[in-house]
């Protein structure tokens, strides 16, 4: 049997409205053989993680260029592990300083992408940590 397409949740949490970035990635996903679920601006953690849930996803990317990034990323994180989602990989991107990282790392965000990274790059990561859930 043949694995189904890596599913990915592009969402953008918070205030930001600027989902440029975000839509680009959606397209780049959706062009490199994945499924992709692009939410729009102004998600509550809660509607993102329940669009995971109901969407059956393996993996949510967060966009945010507002600075509200220690809050938002790490209450998906946690709002999908109360539902027994843990194993969604969460990947984060947009306006981030270095030194917010660690933060985010230890909150369970497994990657943090920058403006400017490559979008083979991040392809290439998702392609080498995120495995679809179950097979057709």
């Amino acid at each position: 049997m043949s694995k189904r397409p890596i599913r990915i949740l592009v969402a953008k949490p918070g205030l930001d409205g600027h989902d440029r970035g975000a839509r680009i990635l959606a397209r780049c996903f959706r062009d490199a053989g994945h499924e992709v679920v692009y939410t729009g601006c102004h998600q509550t953690p809660e509607q993102i993680a329940a669009a995971a849930l109901q969407e059956d996803v393996d993996c949510v990317g967060l966009s945010c260029l507002s600075g509200a990034h220690k809050h938002l990323f790490p209450k998906v994180v946690q709002l999908l592990r109360e539902q027994d989602a843990g194993d969604i990989v969460v990947i984060g991107g947009g306006i981030i300083p270095k030194q917010d990282f660690p933060v985010l790392y230890d909150a369970g965000i497994k990657e943090i992408f920058t403006p400017g990274t490559p979008l083979p790059e991040i392809v290439d990561w998702i392609n080498e940590h995120v495995v679809p859930g179950r097979e057709l």
